[in-house]
C-alpha cells in the first residue's frame, strides 16, 4: 500500500460500524455528565494521520454516552489555534487531541497565549507511533554505523529532508546526529509529502520519518529503512533492527497521540474519559485498524503516568531545541 492508500484505508475503516464498546460508563452514574456533546479539538487537518485516530476513538466512545463526541479540526499557527480553543474552555466537555508537538511549544515559542503545561492536564496517552531512518534505495548505506561513518567523512556536508523546521522530523534527526556525534544540512520542506519526491531521486540521501508515512516507500523499496527509533522491532518491518540492536542504545524518537482536557475540568471527567479511552484501546478490532499507521496503542494509561510521560518528552525535546539552536521565525 502507498501512503494515500493506507490513510485512505484508515478513513474506511473509521466509516465501518464496529459493535458498541463494552465498557460501562461512570458518565451515568455521575448523572450530570456529560450533559452536553463532547468536544474533541484536533489541531490538525481532517482526514490526516493524526485526525483518523481520534475520529475512529471519537466514534466508539461516543456509541456508549448519553451524548456524542463530536470532533473539531481547528488548525492554523501550527498547532497553536486548537491546542488555544482547549486551554480556554470552561465547559468541562472539551479535550484535546494532541501529539509529540505539545512537548516542544514552549522551547520552540517565546510567546505562548496560553502554558502548555500549567493550563492543562494529560488525560490518557493513546499510542505511540516510532520514527524510521530511512535513506534513498541508491544509497550506498546500508545500517546506522555505515550513516554514522558517511557523515563523519563529510562533517556538515550531508544534507537530510524534513517536514518543516521545528518539527518532530527535524527535532528527532538532531537527536539522531547528536548521538552519533555527527552534523549535516538541515533542508525544510513543507510537510514529508513535498520532501519525498527529492528523497526518491536522491537529491537528499536521507530523512527521518514517522513510521506512518515512512512505511509504505521502506515496503515498495523506494527507500530503505536503516533503523527503527524504538524499543521494539515493528512487525510491519521485522528485519529492520532498532537503534538499540544498530548500535545505539537510548537513541528512541516517536510522535505520541494524547488526550488532554484544560485545567480546572473535574478529577472524576477525566477519570470518566480515561477509562473511556483505555477500553477503546484495548479493543482488539481498534488495534487492527489503527497498525495501518503504524500506531502502537497503548492500554494502560492514566493521568498521572500520562502527565509523567509529557513531562519526560518535554525535557528530551527542549535540550535538543536548545543544543540544535533550532528556532521559528
Amino acid at each position: 500500500m502507498n501512503r494515500r492508500q493506507i490513510l485512505g484505508a484508515g478513513m474506511a475503516a473509521i466509516a465501518a460500524p464496529l459493535a458498541a464498546p463494552a465498557f460501562t460508563s461512570a458518565a451515568r452514574a455521575q448523572g450530570s455528565w456529560p450533559n452536553q456533546p463532547m468536544r474533541l479539538v484536533v489541531p490538525f487537518a481532517a482526514g490526516g494521520p493524526t485526525d483518523i485516530p481520534a475520529r475512529l476513538f471519537a466514534e466508539r466512545i461516543g456509541a456508549n454516552l448519553p451524548q456524542r463526541v463530536i470532533v473539531e479540526n481547528r488548525t492554523g499557527a501550527g498547532v497553536l489555534v486548537g491546542t488555544e480553543v482547549v486551554a480556554k474552555a470552561t465547559d468541562g466537555h472539551t479535550f484535546l487531541y494532541t501529539t509529540v508537538a505539545h512537548a516542544v511549544l514552549r522551547a520552540l515559542f517565546q510567546r505562548l497565549p496560553f502554558d502548555p503545561e500549567a493550563d492543562f492536564v494529560p488525560v490518557a496517552l493513546v499510542g505511540v507511533i516510532p520514527m524510521l531512518v530511512t535513506v534513498g534505495r541508491s544509497s550506498p548505506v546500508r545500517d546506522l554505523r555505515g550513516l554514522q561513518a558517511a557523515l563523519k567523512a563529510d562533517p556538515g556536508g550531508m544534507t537530510y529532508a524534513s517536514s518543516g523546521n521545528g518539527g518532530a522530523l527535524h527535532l528527532a534527526t538532531e537527536l539522531m546526529l547528536r548521538s552519533m556525534d555527527a552534523r549535516a544540512l538541515h533542508v525544510p520542506y513543507r510537510g514529508t509529502a513535498a520532501a519525498m519526491p527529492d528523497v526518491l531521486n536522491g537529491t537528499i540521501p536521507l530523512i527521518v520519518d514517522v513510521a506512518t508515512s515512512a512505511l509504505s516507500y521502506v515496503q515498495s523499496g523506494e527507500t530503505r529503512a536503516l533503523a527503527v527509533m524504538d524499543s521494539s522491532r515493528m512487525p510491519q518491518l521485522p528485519d529492520v533492527p532498532t537503534t538499540a540492536e544498530a548500535g545505539f542504545p537510548g537513541l528512541e524518537a516517536y510522535t505520541w497521540h494524547m488526550v488532554m482536557a484544560p485545567k480546572g475540568t473535574p478529577a472524576d471527567v477525566v477519570q470518566t474519559v480515561n477509562r473511556a479511552f483505555m477500553q477503546v484501546a484495548g479493543e482488539a478490532a481498534v488495534q487492527q485498524r489503527l497498525s495501518d499507521l503504524a500506531m502502537r496503542l497503548v492500554t494502560d494509561s492514566t493521568p498521572d503516568s500520562a502527565a509523567a510521560w509529557l513531562r519526560e518528552e518535554t525535557r528530551k525535546w527542549s535540550s535538543v531545541v536548545r543544543e540544535a539552536n533550532i528556532t521559528i521565525n
